[in-house]
Protein backbone atom coordinates (compact mmCIF):
# COMPACT_ATOMS: atom_id res chain seq x y z
CA UNK A 1 0.00 0.00 0.00
CA UNK A 2 1.29 3.72 -1.03
CA UNK A 3 1.20 5.33 2.54
CA UNK A 4 1.20 8.61 0.91
CA UNK A 5 -1.87 8.19 -0.74
CA UNK A 6 -5.12 7.97 1.88
CA UNK A 7 -8.25 7.42 -0.18
CA UNK A 8 -12.15 7.59 1.06
CA UNK A 9 -14.71 5.91 -1.39
CA UNK A 10 -18.44 5.69 -0.91
CA UNK A 11 -19.62 3.40 1.74
CA UNK A 12 -16.06 3.57 3.65
CA UNK A 13 -15.34 7.33 5.36
CA UNK A 14 -11.95 7.23 6.99
CA UNK A 15 -10.49 3.85 5.55
CA UNK A 16 -7.72 4.11 3.89
CA UNK A 17 -7.44 3.26 -0.42
CA UNK A 18 -6.53 -0.65 -0.63
CA UNK A 19 -4.22 -0.94 -3.35
CA UNK A 20 -5.49 -4.12 -5.69
CA UNK A 21 -3.48 -6.48 -7.87
CA UNK A 22 -1.50 -5.40 -10.68
CA UNK A 23 -2.64 -6.55 -14.07
CA UNK A 24 -0.14 -9.06 -14.35
CA UNK A 25 -1.90 -10.02 -11.05
CA UNK A 26 -5.14 -10.80 -12.13
CA UNK A 27 -7.14 -7.48 -12.14
CA UNK A 28 -10.97 -8.49 -11.93
CA UNK A 29 -13.24 -6.36 -14.57
CA UNK A 30 -16.45 -5.30 -13.70
CA UNK A 31 -19.00 -7.97 -13.35
CA UNK A 32 -20.10 -8.99 -16.98
CA UNK A 33 -23.02 -6.81 -18.06
CA UNK A 34 -25.29 -8.97 -19.77
CA UNK A 35 -27.01 -8.56 -23.09
CA UNK A 36 -30.25 -6.50 -22.53
CA UNK A 37 -31.59 -6.33 -26.22
CA UNK A 38 -33.28 -9.22 -26.81
CA UNK A 39 -35.17 -9.39 -29.64
CA UNK A 40 -34.74 -6.22 -32.35
CA UNK A 41 -35.19 -2.07 -30.53
CA UNK A 42 -38.56 -1.38 -31.66
CA UNK A 43 -38.83 2.10 -29.15
CA UNK A 44 -38.06 5.48 -30.72
CA UNK A 45 -37.70 8.88 -30.14
CA UNK A 46 -38.58 11.36 -32.30
CA UNK A 47 -35.44 13.27 -34.16
CA UNK A 48 -36.33 17.07 -34.23
CA UNK A 49 -33.64 19.11 -36.27
CA UNK A 50 -33.60 22.94 -35.07
CA UNK A 51 -32.85 25.33 -38.06
CA UNK A 52 -30.74 27.90 -36.40
CA UNK A 53 -28.48 28.99 -39.10
CA UNK A 54 -29.16 30.54 -42.38
CA UNK A 55 -27.06 27.58 -44.11
CA UNK A 56 -29.80 25.55 -42.26
CA UNK A 57 -32.05 26.39 -44.68
CA UNK A 58 -29.74 25.72 -48.06
CA UNK A 59 -31.57 22.92 -50.31
CA UNK A 60 -29.18 20.36 -49.69
CA UNK A 61 -29.45 20.28 -45.92
CA UNK A 62 -32.84 20.24 -46.04
CA UNK A 63 -32.95 17.53 -48.46
CA UNK A 64 -30.37 15.79 -46.23
CA UNK A 65 -32.35 16.52 -43.05
CA UNK A 66 -35.15 14.87 -44.84
CA UNK A 67 -33.55 11.85 -44.20
CA UNK A 68 -32.60 11.15 -41.08
CA UNK A 69 -34.79 13.63 -38.80
CA UNK A 70 -39.03 13.66 -38.22
CA UNK A 71 -39.20 16.91 -37.38
CA UNK A 72 -37.73 20.41 -38.52
CA UNK A 73 -38.18 23.22 -35.84
CA UNK A 74 -37.36 27.08 -37.29
CA UNK A 75 -35.84 29.29 -34.48
CA UNK A 76 -37.39 32.08 -36.29
CA UNK A 77 -35.24 34.37 -33.96
CA UNK A 78 -32.30 33.15 -35.57
CA UNK A 79 -33.30 32.67 -39.22
CA UNK A 80 -35.89 34.63 -39.84
CA UNK A 81 -39.34 33.58 -40.89
CA UNK A 82 -38.80 31.80 -44.36
CA UNK A 83 -41.15 30.37 -46.75
CA UNK A 84 -43.03 27.30 -45.07
CA UNK A 85 -44.00 26.10 -48.54
CA UNK A 86 -40.14 26.24 -49.49
CA UNK A 87 -39.96 24.12 -46.33
CA UNK A 88 -42.61 21.57 -47.02
CA UNK A 89 -41.28 21.03 -51.00
CA UNK A 90 -38.10 19.69 -49.10
CA UNK A 91 -39.30 17.88 -45.93
CA UNK A 92 -42.38 16.16 -45.62
CA UNK A 93 -42.92 15.93 -41.77
CA UNK A 94 -44.02 18.18 -39.21
CA UNK A 95 -43.03 21.56 -39.06
CA UNK A 96 -42.58 24.14 -35.41
CA UNK A 97 -42.45 27.24 -35.23
CA UNK A 98 -40.13 29.00 -32.50
CA UNK A 99 -39.63 32.54 -31.83
CA UNK A 100 -37.44 32.92 -28.58
CA UNK A 101 -37.35 36.10 -26.77
CA UNK A 102 -34.41 37.65 -24.85
CA UNK A 103 -36.66 36.48 -21.53
CA UNK A 104 -36.34 32.69 -22.64
CA UNK A 105 -32.60 32.68 -24.11
CA UNK A 106 -33.25 33.86 -27.80
CA UNK A 107 -32.65 36.63 -29.72
CA UNK A 108 -36.32 38.00 -30.93
CA UNK A 109 -35.99 41.82 -30.59
CA UNK A 110 -40.43 41.73 -31.79
CA UNK A 111 -42.85 44.11 -29.70
CA UNK A 112 -45.82 42.29 -28.18
CA UNK A 113 -47.74 43.00 -31.01
CA UNK A 114 -45.59 42.27 -33.76
CA UNK A 115 -44.76 38.75 -31.96
CA UNK A 116 -48.65 37.94 -31.18
CA UNK A 117 -48.78 38.51 -35.13
CA UNK A 118 -46.10 36.19 -36.27
CA UNK A 119 -46.95 33.59 -33.85
CA UNK A 120 -50.51 33.73 -35.15
CA UNK A 121 -49.54 33.80 -38.91
CA UNK A 122 -47.07 30.77 -37.98
CA UNK A 123 -50.16 28.50 -36.90
CA UNK A 124 -51.71 28.82 -40.45
CA UNK A 125 -48.36 27.28 -41.86
CA UNK A 126 -47.01 24.98 -38.74
CA UNK A 127 -47.79 22.11 -37.36
CA UNK A 128 -47.02 23.35 -33.75
CA UNK A 129 -45.98 26.86 -32.70
CA UNK A 130 -43.80 27.24 -29.15
CA UNK A 131 -45.27 29.67 -26.77
CA UNK A 132 -43.80 30.93 -24.15
CA UNK A 133 -44.62 30.04 -20.13
CA UNK A 134 -46.47 32.43 -19.11
CA UNK A 135 -46.05 35.18 -21.62
CA UNK A 136 -47.91 34.29 -24.55
CA UNK A 137 -50.26 31.97 -22.71
CA UNK A 138 -53.24 35.01 -23.70
CA UNK A 139 -56.61 34.89 -24.90
CA UNK A 140 -55.59 36.54 -28.16
CA UNK A 141 -52.72 33.73 -28.64
CA UNK A 142 -55.20 30.70 -27.37
CA UNK A 143 -58.10 31.73 -29.22
CA UNK A 144 -56.03 31.63 -32.34
CA UNK A 145 -53.53 28.76 -31.82
CA UNK A 146 -55.99 25.18 -30.98
CA UNK A 147 -54.37 22.70 -27.92
CA UNK A 148 -53.50 20.62 -30.86
CA UNK A 149 -50.72 23.11 -32.53
CA UNK A 150 -49.38 24.19 -29.25
CA UNK A 151 -46.10 23.52 -27.64
CA UNK A 152 -45.83 25.59 -24.22
CA UNK A 153 -42.40 26.30 -23.23
CA UNK A 154 -40.03 27.31 -20.59
CA UNK A 155 -36.53 28.67 -20.41
CA UNK A 156 -35.43 29.42 -17.45
CA UNK A 157 -32.44 32.09 -17.14
CA UNK A 158 -29.08 31.16 -15.30
CA UNK A 159 -29.41 31.24 -11.39
CA UNK A 160 -26.20 30.83 -9.04
CA UNK A 161 -26.83 27.18 -7.31
CA UNK A 162 -27.66 27.06 -3.17
CA UNK A 163 -24.71 26.46 -1.16
CA UNK A 164 -26.37 25.80 2.00
CA UNK A 165 -28.17 22.67 1.38
CA UNK A 166 -27.31 19.07 1.03
CA UNK A 167 -26.72 17.68 -2.89
CA UNK A 168 -29.90 15.14 -2.03
CA UNK A 169 -31.51 17.72 -0.04
CA UNK A 170 -30.82 20.10 -2.96
CA UNK A 171 -32.34 17.47 -5.66
CA UNK A 172 -35.42 16.92 -3.93
CA UNK A 173 -36.37 20.50 -3.32
CA UNK A 174 -35.68 21.33 -6.85
CA UNK A 175 -37.54 18.19 -8.38
CA UNK A 176 -40.23 19.85 -6.43
CA UNK A 177 -39.95 23.11 -7.38
CA UNK A 178 -39.94 21.84 -11.40
CA UNK A 179 -42.88 19.71 -10.64
CA UNK A 180 -44.89 22.91 -9.64
CA UNK A 181 -43.81 25.00 -12.54
CA UNK A 182 -45.17 21.96 -14.93
CA UNK A 183 -48.28 22.06 -12.91
CA UNK A 184 -48.46 25.64 -13.69
CA UNK A 185 -47.86 24.53 -17.60
CA UNK A 186 -50.24 22.06 -17.88
CA UNK A 187 -53.07 23.86 -17.36
CA UNK A 188 -53.23 24.95 -20.24
CA UNK A 189 -54.12 22.44 -22.97
CA UNK A 190 -51.17 21.82 -25.46
CA UNK A 191 -49.86 19.07 -27.55
CA UNK A 192 -46.46 19.34 -26.18
CA UNK A 193 -44.58 21.18 -22.88
CA UNK A 194 -41.05 21.52 -22.95
CA UNK A 195 -39.61 22.50 -19.84
CA UNK A 196 -35.53 23.86 -19.87
CA UNK A 197 -34.02 25.09 -17.02
CA UNK A 198 -30.04 26.37 -16.64
CA UNK A 199 -27.88 23.83 -16.07
CA UNK A 200 -26.10 26.26 -13.46
CA UNK A 201 -29.30 26.15 -11.65
CA UNK A 202 -29.88 23.79 -8.64
CA UNK A 203 -32.97 22.25 -10.61
CA UNK A 204 -30.99 22.01 -14.02
CA UNK A 205 -29.26 18.39 -12.90
CA UNK A 206 -32.94 17.28 -11.85
CA UNK A 207 -34.64 17.58 -15.07
CA UNK A 208 -34.71 13.74 -15.90
CA UNK A 209 -36.18 13.29 -12.68
CA UNK A 210 -39.10 15.00 -13.85
CA UNK A 211 -39.84 12.67 -16.76
CA UNK A 212 -39.32 9.56 -14.64
CA UNK A 213 -42.05 10.71 -11.91
CA UNK A 214 -44.35 12.07 -14.79
CA UNK A 215 -44.58 8.81 -16.55
CA UNK A 216 -45.94 11.02 -19.28
CA UNK A 217 -45.80 11.06 -23.16
CA UNK A 218 -45.87 14.71 -24.02
CA UNK A 219 -43.55 16.42 -21.60
CA UNK A 220 -39.54 17.01 -22.42
CA UNK A 221 -37.39 18.15 -20.06
CA UNK A 222 -33.95 18.83 -20.09
CA UNK A 223 -30.79 21.44 -19.16
CA UNK A 224 -29.66 23.92 -21.26
CA UNK A 225 -25.75 25.09 -21.23
CA UNK A 226 -22.82 22.42 -22.05
CA UNK A 227 -23.16 20.86 -18.66
CA UNK A 228 -26.49 20.06 -19.68
CA UNK A 229 -25.68 18.06 -22.57
CA UNK A 230 -26.09 14.51 -20.75
CA UNK A 231 -29.45 15.65 -19.50
CA UNK A 232 -30.56 16.33 -23.29
CA UNK A 233 -29.36 12.79 -24.74
CA UNK A 234 -30.86 11.14 -21.69
CA UNK A 235 -33.97 12.27 -21.78
CA UNK A 236 -36.11 10.35 -24.42
CA UNK A 237 -34.66 6.99 -22.37
CA UNK A 238 -36.56 8.51 -19.67
CA UNK A 239 -39.78 9.68 -21.36
CA UNK A 240 -39.47 12.17 -23.83
CA UNK A 241 -41.13 11.92 -27.04
CA UNK A 242 -38.25 13.82 -28.86
CA UNK A 243 -35.06 14.72 -29.01
CA UNK A 244 -33.63 17.92 -30.20
CA UNK A 245 -30.14 18.50 -32.43
CA UNK A 246 -28.91 21.56 -34.36
CA UNK A 247 -29.08 20.66 -38.16
CA UNK A 248 -25.36 22.78 -38.60
CA UNK A 249 -23.32 22.42 -35.83
CA UNK A 250 -23.63 21.91 -32.05
CA UNK A 251 -25.18 24.97 -29.96
CA UNK A 252 -23.77 26.94 -27.37
CA UNK A 253 -26.52 25.94 -25.15
CA UNK A 254 -25.33 22.37 -25.34
CA UNK A 255 -27.68 21.39 -27.95
CA UNK A 256 -25.31 18.70 -29.89
CA UNK A 257 -26.03 18.05 -33.61
CA UNK A 258 -28.17 15.84 -35.40
CA UNK A 259 -25.40 14.13 -36.54
CA UNK A 260 -23.85 13.51 -33.04
CA UNK A 261 -27.23 12.00 -31.68
CA UNK A 262 -26.95 9.73 -34.80
CA UNK A 263 -23.63 8.93 -34.59
CA UNK A 264 -22.14 9.26 -31.04
CA UNK A 265 -25.34 7.83 -29.15
CA UNK A 266 -27.26 5.70 -31.86
CA UNK A 267 -30.34 8.01 -31.53
CA UNK A 268 -33.13 7.78 -32.15
CA UNK A 269 -33.27 4.38 -31.35
CA UNK A 270 -34.21 3.48 -28.01
CA UNK A 271 -32.64 0.33 -26.86
CA UNK A 272 -33.20 -0.98 -23.17
CA UNK A 273 -31.17 0.97 -20.27
CA UNK A 274 -30.39 0.17 -17.14
CA UNK A 275 -27.32 1.76 -16.31
CA UNK A 276 -25.40 4.72 -17.10
CA UNK A 277 -20.82 5.17 -18.01
CA UNK A 278 -19.62 8.11 -18.91
CA UNK A 279 -16.75 10.63 -19.31
CA UNK A 280 -16.26 13.61 -16.45
CA UNK A 281 -13.78 16.35 -17.56
CA UNK A 282 -13.88 20.46 -17.90
CA UNK A 283 -14.64 20.08 -21.80
CA UNK A 284 -15.98 16.42 -22.49
CA UNK A 285 -18.48 17.64 -24.94
CA UNK A 286 -15.38 17.71 -27.77
CA UNK A 287 -14.24 14.15 -26.97
CA UNK A 288 -14.72 11.29 -29.29
CA UNK A 289 -15.23 8.82 -26.14
CA UNK A 290 -19.19 8.63 -26.02
CA UNK A 291 -19.24 7.75 -30.29
CA UNK A 292 -16.46 5.13 -29.19
CA UNK A 293 -18.44 3.57 -26.19
CA UNK A 294 -21.81 3.72 -27.41
CA UNK A 295 -20.84 2.67 -30.72
CA UNK A 296 -19.12 -1.05 -28.85
CA UNK A 297 -22.23 -0.88 -26.74
CA UNK A 298 -24.82 -0.84 -29.01
CA UNK A 299 -22.89 -3.46 -31.27
CA UNK A 300 -22.59 -5.98 -27.96
CA UNK A 301 -26.09 -5.25 -26.81
CA UNK A 302 -25.26 -3.65 -23.56
CA UNK A 303 -28.15 -2.07 -21.67
CA UNK A 304 -25.95 1.44 -20.87
CA UNK A 305 -25.01 4.57 -22.17
CA UNK A 306 -22.36 6.28 -22.17
CA UNK A 307 -22.22 10.20 -21.32
CA UNK A 308 -20.61 13.43 -21.13
CA UNK A 309 -20.51 14.90 -17.94
CA UNK A 310 -19.14 18.61 -17.58
CA UNK A 311 -17.76 18.63 -13.76
CA UNK A 312 -15.85 21.72 -12.18
CA UNK A 313 -15.45 19.96 -9.29
CA UNK A 314 -15.53 16.49 -8.93
CA UNK A 315 -16.48 15.90 -5.36
CA UNK A 316 -19.72 17.51 -5.54
CA UNK A 317 -20.29 15.78 -9.07
CA UNK A 318 -19.21 12.55 -7.25
CA UNK A 319 -21.72 12.54 -4.18
CA UNK A 320 -24.28 14.16 -6.80
CA UNK A 321 -23.93 11.06 -8.93
CA UNK A 322 -25.12 8.59 -6.23
CA UNK A 323 -28.20 10.68 -5.01
CA UNK A 324 -29.05 11.27 -8.73
CA UNK A 325 -29.42 7.41 -8.90
CA UNK A 326 -31.07 6.88 -5.58
CA UNK A 327 -33.72 9.14 -7.50
CA UNK A 328 -34.24 8.35 -10.63
CA UNK A 329 -33.21 4.67 -10.70
CA UNK A 330 -30.29 4.83 -13.31
CA UNK A 331 -26.98 3.32 -11.60
CA UNK A 332 -23.55 5.22 -12.55
CA UNK A 333 -21.70 2.46 -13.18
CA UNK A 334 -18.48 4.01 -14.24
CA UNK A 335 -15.97 6.93 -15.63
CA UNK A 336 -13.45 7.67 -17.30
CA UNK A 337 -11.94 11.10 -16.37
CA UNK A 338 -9.81 13.49 -17.27
CA UNK A 339 -7.25 16.04 -16.06
CA UNK A 340 -7.69 18.15 -13.98
CA UNK A 341 -9.86 15.49 -11.87
CA UNK A 342 -7.72 12.39 -11.94
CA UNK A 343 -6.44 13.12 -8.52
CA UNK A 344 -9.80 13.72 -7.22
CA UNK A 345 -10.98 10.32 -9.06
CA UNK A 346 -8.29 8.08 -7.14
CA UNK A 347 -9.43 9.90 -3.75
CA UNK A 348 -13.14 8.64 -4.72
CA UNK A 349 -11.82 5.03 -5.22
CA UNK A 350 -12.28 2.43 -2.34
CA UNK A 351 -9.47 0.29 -3.76
CA UNK A 352 -6.87 1.39 -6.78
CA UNK A 353 -4.42 -0.71 -8.64
CA UNK A 354 -0.73 -0.05 -8.02
CA UNK A 355 -0.28 2.19 -11.14
CA UNK A 356 -3.28 4.60 -10.17
CA UNK A 357 -1.35 4.39 -6.53
CA UNK A 358 1.99 4.93 -7.78
CA UNK A 359 1.27 7.86 -10.02
CA UNK A 360 -1.23 9.33 -7.67
CA UNK A 361 -3.98 9.94 -10.78
CA UNK A 362 -6.62 7.47 -11.94
CA UNK A 363 -8.47 8.15 -15.25
CA UNK A 364 -10.72 5.49 -14.47
CA UNK A 365 -13.56 4.73 -12.03
CA UNK A 366 -15.14 1.74 -11.82
CA UNK A 367 -17.64 -0.78 -9.97
CA UNK A 368 -16.01 -4.04 -9.15
CA UNK A 369 -17.96 -6.41 -6.78
CA UNK A 370 -19.71 -3.42 -5.29
CA UNK A 371 -16.73 -1.64 -4.45
CA UNK A 372 -15.57 1.42 -6.19
CA UNK A 373 -11.61 0.44 -7.91
CA UNK A 374 -9.39 3.00 -9.53
CA UNK A 375 -6.93 2.05 -12.18
CA UNK A 376 -5.04 4.80 -15.10
CA UNK A 377 -4.76 3.03 -18.59
CA UNK A 378 -1.80 5.76 -19.87
CA UNK A 379 0.48 3.19 -18.38
CA UNK A 380 -1.00 0.40 -20.88
CA UNK A 381 -1.61 2.85 -23.64
CA UNK A 382 2.27 4.13 -23.42
CA UNK A 383 3.96 1.04 -23.45
CA UNK A 384 1.82 -0.49 -26.12
CA UNK A 385 2.15 1.88 -28.05
CA UNK A 386 5.59 1.99 -28.22
CA UNK A 387 5.84 -1.66 -28.20
CA UNK A 388 4.05 -1.66 -31.64
CA UNK A 389 6.10 0.76 -32.80
CA UNK A 390 9.09 -1.78 -32.48
CA UNK A 391 10.47 0.62 -29.20
CA UNK A 392 12.07 -1.20 -26.13
CA UNK A 393 12.57 1.58 -23.73
CA UNK A 394 14.48 -0.99 -21.05
CA UNK A 395 18.10 0.82 -20.29
CA UNK A 396 17.09 3.55 -22.53
CA UNK A 397 16.99 7.50 -21.48
CA UNK A 398 13.58 8.46 -21.43
CA UNK A 399 11.84 12.11 -20.85
CA UNK A 400 8.54 12.51 -19.85
CA UNK A 401 7.56 16.47 -20.47
CA UNK A 402 4.23 17.26 -18.45
CA UNK A 403 4.20 16.49 -14.75
CA UNK A 404 0.32 16.07 -14.70
CA UNK A 405 -1.94 12.33 -13.90
CA UNK A 406 -1.14 10.88 -17.99
CA UNK A 407 2.87 12.26 -17.46
CA UNK A 408 3.36 10.64 -13.95
CA UNK A 409 1.47 7.55 -15.29
CA UNK A 410 3.86 7.11 -18.48
CA UNK A 411 6.77 8.09 -16.36
CA UNK A 412 5.50 5.41 -13.93
CA UNK A 413 5.41 2.78 -16.91
CA UNK A 414 8.74 3.62 -18.56
CA UNK A 415 10.83 3.28 -15.25
CA UNK A 416 8.90 -0.09 -14.39
CA UNK A 417 9.84 -1.17 -18.04
CA UNK A 418 13.66 -0.26 -17.45
CA UNK A 419 13.97 2.82 -18.58
CA UNK A 420 16.27 5.49 -17.27
CA UNK A 421 13.52 8.55 -16.99
CA UNK A 422 13.58 12.46 -16.70
CA UNK A 423 10.71 14.78 -15.64
CA UNK A 424 9.86 17.78 -17.66
CA UNK A 425 7.94 20.43 -16.40
CA UNK A 426 7.19 23.78 -17.21
CA UNK A 427 6.20 24.76 -13.91
CA UNK A 428 8.89 23.82 -10.76
CA UNK A 429 6.57 23.94 -8.11
CA UNK A 430 4.38 20.93 -9.68
CA UNK A 431 7.94 19.06 -11.71
CA UNK A 432 8.90 19.18 -7.83
CA UNK A 433 6.51 17.43 -6.56
CA UNK A 434 6.26 14.84 -9.69
CA UNK A 435 10.03 14.34 -8.85
CA UNK A 436 8.94 13.71 -4.72
CA UNK A 437 6.67 11.44 -5.74
CA UNK A 438 7.88 9.18 -7.99
CA UNK A 439 11.86 9.30 -6.69
CA UNK A 440 12.71 10.52 -10.44
CA UNK A 441 15.07 13.75 -11.68
CA UNK A 442 13.69 16.90 -13.14
CA UNK A 443 14.41 19.54 -15.15
CA UNK A 444 12.59 22.42 -16.59
CA UNK A 445 11.50 22.97 -20.07
CA UNK A 446 13.03 26.06 -20.04
CA UNK A 447 16.62 24.05 -19.15
CA UNK A 448 15.63 21.02 -21.48
CA UNK A 449 17.27 19.61 -24.97
CA UNK A 450 15.75 16.44 -26.23
CA UNK A 451 19.48 15.60 -27.09
CA UNK A 452 20.05 12.10 -26.13
CA UNK A 453 17.25 10.56 -25.07
CA UNK A 454 15.84 7.72 -26.43
CA UNK A 455 12.40 8.44 -26.10
CA UNK A 456 10.49 11.46 -25.71
CA UNK A 457 7.07 11.37 -24.42
CA UNK A 458 4.38 14.91 -24.38
CA UNK A 459 1.57 14.62 -22.33
CA UNK A 460 0.45 18.43 -22.23
CA UNK A 461 -2.19 19.98 -23.62
CA UNK A 462 0.52 22.15 -25.45
CA UNK A 463 -0.50 21.51 -29.69
CA UNK A 464 0.08 24.71 -31.35
CA UNK A 465 3.38 24.97 -31.18
CA UNK A 466 6.45 21.98 -30.48
CA UNK A 467 7.02 21.75 -26.42
CA UNK A 468 11.06 21.49 -27.30
CA UNK A 469 12.94 21.50 -30.46
CA UNK A 470 12.50 18.20 -32.44
CA UNK A 471 15.63 19.65 -34.76
CA UNK A 472 18.20 19.09 -31.38
CA UNK A 473 16.25 14.80 -30.87
CA UNK A 474 18.34 12.19 -31.65
CA UNK A 475 18.22 10.56 -35.35
CA UNK A 476 17.36 7.24 -33.82
CA UNK A 477 14.54 9.14 -31.12
CA UNK A 478 10.43 8.04 -30.58
CA UNK A 479 8.25 10.55 -29.96
CA UNK A 480 5.03 9.71 -28.11
CA UNK A 481 2.46 12.61 -28.60
CA UNK A 482 -0.83 11.52 -25.52
CA UNK A 483 -3.05 14.07 -26.72
CA UNK A 484 -4.88 13.36 -30.09
CA UNK A 485 -5.70 16.16 -32.53
CA UNK A 486 -6.95 16.54 -35.76
CA UNK A 487 -4.91 18.13 -38.22
CA UNK A 488 -2.07 16.83 -36.49
CA UNK A 489 0.16 18.46 -33.33
CA UNK A 490 2.90 20.92 -34.25
CA UNK A 491 5.06 18.09 -32.31
CA UNK A 492 3.96 15.29 -34.67
CA UNK A 493 4.51 17.43 -37.78
CA UNK A 494 8.09 17.95 -36.97
CA UNK A 495 8.51 14.68 -35.85
CA UNK A 496 7.34 13.19 -39.11
CA UNK A 497 9.36 16.02 -40.83
CA UNK A 498 12.51 14.78 -39.64
CA UNK A 499 11.78 10.99 -39.76
CA UNK A 500 11.72 9.87 -36.35
CA UNK A 501 9.58 7.54 -34.96
CA UNK A 502 5.85 9.60 -33.98
CA UNK A 503 3.78 7.65 -32.17
CA UNK A 504 0.25 10.37 -32.12
CA UNK A 505 -2.17 10.46 -29.60
CA UNK A 506 -4.78 8.88 -31.58
CA UNK A 507 -2.77 5.45 -31.48
CA UNK A 508 -3.36 5.83 -27.37
CA UNK A 509 -6.24 6.70 -27.42
CA UNK A 510 -7.27 3.88 -29.28
CA UNK A 511 -5.62 1.67 -27.30
CA UNK A 512 -7.08 3.53 -24.30
CA UNK A 513 -10.21 3.04 -25.25
CA UNK A 514 -10.37 -0.64 -26.00
CA UNK A 515 -8.93 -1.57 -22.00
CA UNK A 516 -11.48 1.14 -20.51
CA UNK A 517 -14.56 -0.58 -22.56
CA UNK A 518 -12.55 -3.91 -21.07
CA UNK A 519 -12.52 -3.00 -17.52
CA UNK A 520 -15.88 -0.73 -17.39
CA UNK A 521 -18.15 -3.45 -19.20
CA UNK A 522 -16.28 -7.20 -18.50
CA UNK A 523 -16.20 -7.68 -22.37
CA UNK A 524 -13.34 -6.84 -25.15
CA UNK A 525 -14.61 -4.11 -27.76
CA UNK A 526 -15.99 -5.81 -30.56
CA UNK A 527 -13.09 -6.68 -33.15
CA UNK A 528 -15.23 -5.88 -36.33
CA UNK A 529 -15.48 -2.03 -34.66
CA UNK A 530 -13.29 -0.04 -36.82
CA UNK A 531 -12.44 2.91 -34.30
CA UNK A 532 -10.17 4.32 -37.09
CA UNK A 533 -13.46 4.80 -39.37
CA UNK A 534 -15.81 5.78 -36.49
CA UNK A 535 -13.56 8.79 -35.78
CA UNK A 536 -13.21 9.63 -39.59
CA UNK A 537 -16.82 9.35 -41.22
CA UNK A 538 -19.31 11.86 -41.00
CA UNK A 539 -21.35 12.12 -37.62
CA UNK A 540 -24.02 10.24 -39.34
CA UNK A 541 -25.63 6.43 -38.78
CA UNK A 542 -23.97 4.10 -41.04
CA UNK A 543 -27.02 3.88 -43.21
CA UNK A 544 -27.33 7.89 -43.88
CA UNK A 545 -23.51 8.25 -44.30
CA UNK A 546 -23.51 10.04 -47.82
CA UNK A 547 -26.84 11.42 -47.27
CA UNK A 548 -25.37 13.67 -44.32
CA UNK A 549 -22.48 14.77 -45.65
CA UNK A 550 -23.93 16.23 -48.59
CA UNK A 551 -26.59 17.66 -46.58
CA UNK A 552 -23.51 19.04 -44.16
CA UNK A 553 -24.53 17.27 -41.54
CA UNK A 554 -20.45 17.01 -40.45
CA UNK A 555 -18.77 15.35 -37.93
CA UNK A 556 -17.07 17.44 -35.35
CA UNK A 557 -13.78 18.08 -35.54
CA UNK A 558 -11.83 17.43 -32.41
CA UNK A 559 -9.34 20.02 -31.79
CA UNK A 560 -6.44 18.79 -28.83
CA UNK A 561 -8.05 15.93 -26.52
CA UNK A 562 -6.10 14.02 -23.87
CA UNK A 563 -7.26 10.05 -24.17
CA UNK A 564 -9.01 9.82 -21.43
Amino acid sequence: MHHGCRLRGRGSPGQSVRPAAGRSGGVRPVARLTNGYGAAVRRRARMVAVLAEPEDLTTPRLRGLAEVADVLEVRADLVGDPDPRRLRRHFQGPLTYSLRSPRHGGRSAAGPVERRARLLRAADHYDLVDLEAMDDVVPELLAGIPARQRRISWHAPARPERADRGCRAGLLAASGALRERFAAMAAVPAALYLLVPQSGAEYGSVSPLLLTGLGRTDVTAFASGPAGTWTRVLAPWLGAPVVFGRAGAPGADGMPSVGQLLSDYGLPALPPLSGLFGIAGRAPGRSLSPRLHNAALRELGLPALYLPFQVELFSRFWHWAFDFESLGGLPLRGLTVTAPHKESALEAADIADPEALGCGAANLLWLDAGRWRAATTDTVAALHTLARSGVDPSGRRAAVIGCGGAGRAVAWALRRAGARVTLVNRGIAHGLAASSRLGLPYVPLSRFSPAGYAVLAHATPLVEREPFPVAAADSDAAVLEMAYREPPSALMGATRARGLIGIDGWDVLFVEVREQFRLLTGHPMPEALSMHSLCSRPAGRADAHRRTESAGLAPRQPTSREAP
